[in-house]
């Protein structure tokens, strides 16, 4: 599949809408296998289990990512809602990292 696709305000039909959400698609994956690199790295780099999972840290990723959701018109709750999963999902994973790096 190609990369060429037209930004939102420039599709005139619903093909390259499509492509352009396909294309949007792959970005994110790309951005999902950089962002749970860093959490390979954090469980590398952590001496002990019990500092994976970080509260006050979860608050705040999600709170900022929320007003950036808001101030660009984005659905603010729904953007929280899906962050919320995906720092729970990244604690997961970093934690089987964790144990996976020390048997």
């Amino acid at each position: 599949m190609t990369d060429d696709f037209k930004l939102p305000d420039d599709c005139t039909d619903m093909r390259e809408v499509r492509i352009g959400v396909d294309a949007t698609d792959r970005e994110l994956i790309a951005l999902l296998d950089r962002r749970f690199g860093y959490m390979r790295a954090a469980a590398r780099i952590k001496q002990s289990r019990d500092t994976v999972r970080d509260e006050a840290r979860k608050v705040a990723v999600i709170g900022a990512v929320a007003g950036d959701a808001a101030s660009r018109g984005l659905p603010r709750e729904k953007i929280a809602e899906l962050w919320d999963l995906l720092v729970e999902t990244s604690i997961a994973y970093e934690l089987e990292e964790w144990d996976r790096l020390r048997r």
